[in-house]
């Protein structure tokens, strides 16, 4: 067996992020909506054209302005074994959820992606971010669990970014086929044309300040509070 550590020329980086976005993972996002399912029900997202206006005007914001500079500025640390900085960034990570569901959603998902990095990599900077997490209290991330990752993988940044992409729209769009009446031609057409705007989004996202994190959406944040005193529901989040 091959022990040379993994770089960014390898095809095994590619194999384990294709593996950690997949929703085979179990990371248990399948189970969440992300706020969707509260807007379904507000009849504010309720065809195509509607999930499509959430996308763009949501979804691909909060990667640009949120998820992606924080797995950007986690992975930094990360390289600089910078355990203050990536606390602080934990925690930024939860302040920025206002909805409990989707601190609850973000920290279930986060911890599990940590932690399969931890198991299934045998990765000791993943370990020890686990340690320093339980004993600091620190606040789970996918995004910051998706830099963890990465870097035990050997994927490049731009890599790591891009994987982060597919899967928050993926599962997102896999939602809204239970929700919505939409078959998988034209989620898959929706999934397509939201990726066109990864690049320049993973650019954009490169140049945000760690203090200029940050994405509001009070629309989203009312349907998911809501959400969570729903009489029936599909999905925890």
């Amino acid at each position: 067996m091959n022990s040379d550590p993994v770089t960014d020329t390898d095809a095994n980086w590619l194999c384990g992020l294709l593996q950690a976005g997949d929703s085979f993972y179990p990371t248990g996002s399948y189970a969440h909506s992300f706020g969707l399912e509260g807007l379904v029900h507000e009849g504010v997202v309720r065809d195509r054209e509607t999930l499509r206006q959430f996308v763009f005007l949501s979804v691909l914001p909060s990667l640009r302005q949120v998820e992606l500079p924080l797995a950007i500025h986690a992975w930094k640390a990360l390289g600089a074994t910078d355990w203050p900085r990536l606390g602080e960034i934990c925690r930024l990570s939860s302040a920025l959820k206002t909805a409990r569901e989707a601190r609850l959603a973000a920290e279930n998902i986060g911890r599990q992606r940590a932690e399969l990095a931890a198991a299934l990599r045998s990765d000791p900077l993943a370990q020890e971010y686990l340690a320093r997490a339980a004993a600091g209290k620190w606040p789970f991330s996918p995004a910051i669990s998706g830099a963890i990752e990465g870097r035990a993988l050997g994927a490049p940044l731009a890599a790591v970014l891009s994987g982060l992409s597919y899967a928050t729209l993926a599962g997102i769009l896999s939602a809204a086929m239970k929700l919505l009446r939409l078959g998988q031609n034209a989620s898959q057409s929706l999934l397509t044309e939201a990726l066109r705007e990864a690049p320049a989004i993973i650019v954009a996202a490169e140049g945000v300040a760690f203090d200029e994190i940050g994405w509001f959406n009070p629309w989203l944040d009312i349907a998911a509070a809501r959400h969570e005193n729903a009489d029936a529901r599909m999905f925890i989040s």
